[in-house]
């Protein structure tokens, strides 16, 4: 029998199919998802609020470090994700000013929170002496 043929070796032994199609197609998928994923993730230092829309707000480079403060629609503030009040604010403040050679921190104000609480944080903010405030929108 010359040729063998139907998947046999000449030493009668079956050969090994491993079909590689499928294998690189879910290897494909899985990293187009962690791609995505990752894509996806925003770092987000301050709770989850209703932001309000600006029409002529731009994405920031980079807010890595910058500090988020943020105001509930009831007054709650939240220093990145702790819950604090007015007063202990300027301490936190002094704190993270004293940390970071040129601090900056974004309001991040629920629609719906009071005006006069969003100006409270940014009065105290002023007074601390930082002056890179921003304010983050949809």
């Amino acid at each position: 029998m010359a040729g063998g043929g139907g998947g046999r070796s000449i030493g009668g032994k079956k050969k090994a199919n491993i079909p590689i199609i499928p294998l690189i197609d879910v290897v494909f998928f899985l990293l187009a998802t962690f791609i995505m994923y990752t894509m996806s993730m925003s770092k987000n230092m301050g709770v989850n609020v209703q932001l309000p829309g600006a029409s002529t707000s731009t994405k920031q480079a980079s807010t890595d470090d910058a500090l988020t403060i943020s105001v509930q629609p009831k007054g709650e503030i939240f220093f990145n994700k702790d819950k604090i009040n007015i007063q202990q604010l300027p301490f936190r403040i002094q704190s993270f000013k004293a940390q970071h050679k040129e601090p900056k921190i974004i309001v991040n104000s629920d629609e719906a929170a009071e005006m006069k609480h969003i100006i409270a944080v940014i009065d105290e903010i002023k007074a601390q002496g930082i002056t890179k405030v921003g304010f983050a929108t949809k």
